[in-house]
């Protein structure tokens, strides 16, 4: 791993500068904090529990509004939530009365409907490795496919940006390790539309087998203390 400095990686597609947030007055849980992402790029964010790394989360895809600071998506500000953003929970979060299907489905219900939404729907289930699942509820699945139906519904969304919060943190290792072998491909897929992720995580080992950029976030309140580039040819294994 070395040290990023002032590499030019094109236009940013995320970027948030000054960004800070402040549970009550300036009691700031982070502050300061200015980071781009570019396409073709999965950028982690490191750092100790505390730091406010799930809330810096929610804060650039504008579920919480910032207390100071700014976030701007395709070099626009962002003033309220963008359908070109999805967030990835690490709560794994399916409806257990919906099959498969009309768990992804349940997104595209407000931008389009019938065989049009079943059909990405499937496309995606089959891009995340669960086609001939799309009839199972979740009570007949296990964690990872959850999971991947949990991105299948997000990447059905068509967004350009995807936030993962610790996507792997609730899965057996074994598990996590088959997923995290599949999610670049599965993310940077043609048959999607993202241009860049931001994962957060606690796993060192995910974190360099998965990102090219990593954001270090310490202190109190919490800052970006470092940027590094993880310059190591794909395919990647922990081995």
């Amino acid at each position: 791993m070395t040290q990023v400095f002032n590499e030019t990686l094109g236009e940013a597609q995320l970027e948030c500068k000054d960004l800070g947030y402040a549970y009550s007055g300036t009691n700031f849980i982070f502050k300061d904090i200015s980071i781009k992402t570019y396409a073709d790029e999965l950028v982690a964010i490191v750092g100790p529990s505390g730091t406010g790394k799930s809330t810096f989360l929610r804060v650039l895809a504008n579920l919480i509004s910032p207390t100071i600071g700014h976030v701007f998506l395709n070099n626009v500000e962002m003033k309220s939530p963008s359908s070109q953003i999805s967030l990835v929970h690490q709560s794994i979060a399916t409806f257990p009365w919906m099959t498969a299907l009309d768990n992804v489905k349940i997104v595209l219900r407000n931008k389009v409907k019938g065989d049009e939404a079943t059909e990405i729907a499937k496309k995606m289930i089959a891009l995340v490795g669960l086609h001939g699942h799309e009839d199972a509820y979740p009570k007949e699945m296990s964690g990872g496919m959850r999971q991947r139906i949990a991105i299948a519904r997000a990447l059905a969304a068509s967004p350009t940006i995807m936030l993962m919060d610790e996507p792997f943190v609730h899965l057996d290792e074994l598990t996590a390790n088959s997923l995290r072998s599949e999610i670049y491909s599965i993310v940077f897929n043609p048959e999607n539309t993202l241009k860049s992720v931001i994962l957060v995580s606690h796993n060192l080992h995910e974190v360099v087998q998965l990102a090219d950029r990593v954001y270090v976030m310490g202190g109190t309140p919490a800052r970006i203390v470092n940027e590094i580039k993880i310059d190591l040819p794909r395919p990647r294994s922990e081995e």
